[in-house]
């Protein structure tokens, strides 16, 4: 209770001189514990209250995501994106202590806190051109964002390293998913296009280097419609640009499609004649090779090496040049080196080859290295050979050659290095050479400067005894037109004209006397085209085949005339 004073009006009757107490009564009331003034404090205080709690609950997870430059990325401005939708704001950007990267902080939404897994990526999305694609030209507008791909694993750790260039396609995208390994990067690049016979079936994903192993490791990415078609013995190889090659098929020009000439490509398929093998999955390594050639001869599976000493030049023979058997090709050239020989006999050339026997039996039959080497000793002792041939007389490419050849003497098979060592014979070619080498000693051989003089002395005797026969028939017509001669038997006179008339015919207007001259012309003639032609072929023994090189241009004859 309070107390309350009341104070009253003097009376105006009253002395004032006189003083008098004056009565105070106190009012007592209850007090007032409510004031509307405190409303508004208290309505603030839980509006902020309510708004705190709602942003401490509504922030989820902060990550960490390092990337090499922060261009276009601002703090509480660049969105977190999972396929373009927000799930979170980029709360601070901080440089490395080394500065070399920088420290990308994201805080997440309470709501998409379990979008973090093993496995997760993150990328910046912003304009990129390349020569297989274009991509991010909306963030010209919008600004760059960071695009988050959430993994599939258990709940992964804050710290990630982020993709400097975007994945080709979302892990979420069913296809196949392979790794490529090869000795070369080429000319592909991320987003080069996968082709099974021509036509578009995936792309590449990524580039690396591997440190370790020293190659070139690409990930690949097929549509989940075409993975029936990558089985376990499919081959790749790359289609980059325009390939030419020469060799002993001659010259080879392959060109693929214009969009494998400008960003690279890649081809697969299953070799003829091979087993498909099991179906994939995903994460399986496959070689990539240089080219189809390449991949064609990775499928060979030798299980024979051979040495063959050849006693000529192997110019034109190099490594994996074709082994054929009548056309067949049985093997290839894996090595041309002394290194084979101990002896150091460096009169024949050591060539080892990698055949495989099973090309020349039936298809199913099963035989064992020492099968093979029996079936191959057999065969040298009926008269296997092998020898040098020319593939192509443009490139000058050789190949091994294998064949029968009864005619040869015996041989058996011997070893040397530890390899079966075949007999060899010498091309065709290396034969001619010898057989012409032979024919221009012998033409050296002869005695050509007195066979001439020989020759000469004969023409001038006989134009000797040319004369003096002249002389005798001279004396002959004198002696036929004297009367006394008129009077022996007409058997003598007759003769005598005959005499004449052979006499004639060797004078100096006489045919014998021409043709003699003739034959004498022409076989000077002979003997300078013989000596010119041993000259021309000792210099260039290829001019059998090629002819003789003119010293000026030579113009084409028209069509039709030779």
């Amino acid at each position: 209770m309070s107390a309350t004073i009341t104070h009253y009006p003097p009376n105006p009757f009253q002395n004032v001189s006189e003083e008098q107490p004056i009565a105070v009564t106190p009012e007592l009331r209850a007090a007032q514990r409510w004031n509307v003034v405190w409303v508004v404090p208290i309505l603030a205080l839980l509006i902020g209250g309510w708004m705190l709690y709602r942003n401490i609950s509504s922030k989820g997870p902060e990550v960490r995501i390092r990337f090499e430059t922060a261009e276009g990325i601002f703090a509480g401005t660049t969105e977190l994106r999972c396929r373009s939708v927000s799930v979170g704001k980029v709360s601070r950007v901080e440089l490395t202590e080394d500065l070399q990267s920088v420290l990308v902080y994201c805080t997440l939404d309470s709501a998409y806190g379990h979008l973090l897994r093993k496995g997760s990526r993150f990328w910046v999305v912003r304009p990129r051109v390349s020569a297989a694609d274009i991509s991010g030209l909306g963030t010209l507008i919008t600004g760059v964002y960071i695009e988050m791909e959430p993994g599939t694993g258990p709940k992964g750790p804050t710290k990630w390293k982020g993709r400097e260039t975007p994945p080709s396609t979302s892990r979420s995208v069913p296809g196949l998913r392979l790794t490529l390994l090869s000795d070369e990067a080429g000319s592909l690049t991320v987003g080069s296009p996968l082709y099974y016979r021509g036509l578009e079936v995936g792309r590449v994903e990524s580039r690396k280097l591997d440190v370790d192993m020293r190659r070139v490791i690409y990930e690949v990415f097929i549509s989940e419609k075409y993975r029936i078609l990558v089985r376990k013995n499919t081959k790749f190889w790359n289609t980059s640009g325009i390939d030419i090659s020469a060799g002993v098929d001659g010259f080879k020009i392959r060109t693929p499609s214009f969009q494998a000439m400008v960003s690279g490509g890649v081809s697969f398929a299953v070799q003829e004649g091979m087993e498909p093998g099991e179906s994939v999955v995903d994460g399986t390594n496959f070689e990539l090779h240089a080219d189809m050639d390449d991949a064609v001869s990775s499928t060979f599976e030798p299980t024979m090496r051979i040495l063959l000493l050849f006693d000529q030049s192997v110019r034109g023979l190099t490594k994996s040049a074709p082994v054929e058997y009548r056309g067949i090709e049985i093997g290839r050239v894996t090595n041309i080196s002394f290194d084979y020989v101990t002896d150091r006999d460096n009169k024949k050339v050591p060539v080892l080859i990698e055949v495989d026997p099973s090309l020349l039996r039936a298809i199913g039959t099963v035989t064992t290295p020492e099968d093979d080497v029996l079936m191959l000793g057999n065969a040298v002792k009926n008269g296997l050979r092998a020898t040098l041939k020319t593939g192509s007389l443009l490139t000058g490419a050789l190949y091994v050659d294998f064949d029968y050849y009864p005619t040869e003497n015996a041989a058996e098979l011997s070893y040397k290095s530890d390899f079966p060592v075949v007999p060899t014979l010498s091309s065709g070619f290396a034969q001619l050479e010898v057989k012409i080498a032979s024919i221009l000693d012998k033409i050296d051989a002869l005695p050509l400067g007195k066979t001439v003089t020989e020759i000469t002395t004969t023409v001038t005797e006989a134009r000797d005894a040319m004369n003096e026969i002249k002389k005798v028939a001279a004396a002959a017509k004198v002696t036929l037109e004297d009367d006394d001669f008129r009077k022996l038997p007409a058997d003598l006179r007759r003769t005598l004209a005959e005499l004449e008339k052979s006499l004639s015919s060797v004078g100096p207007d006489g045919n014998v006397q021409g043709d003699l001259l003739r034959t004498l012309d022409e076989l000077r003639g002979a003997i300078r085209s013989i000596e010119a032609m041993s000259d021309t072929i000792k210099e260039k023994p290829n001019s059998l085949l090629f002819g003789k090189e003119d010293s000026g241009n030579p113009k084409p004859k028209a069509a039709g005339k030779r």
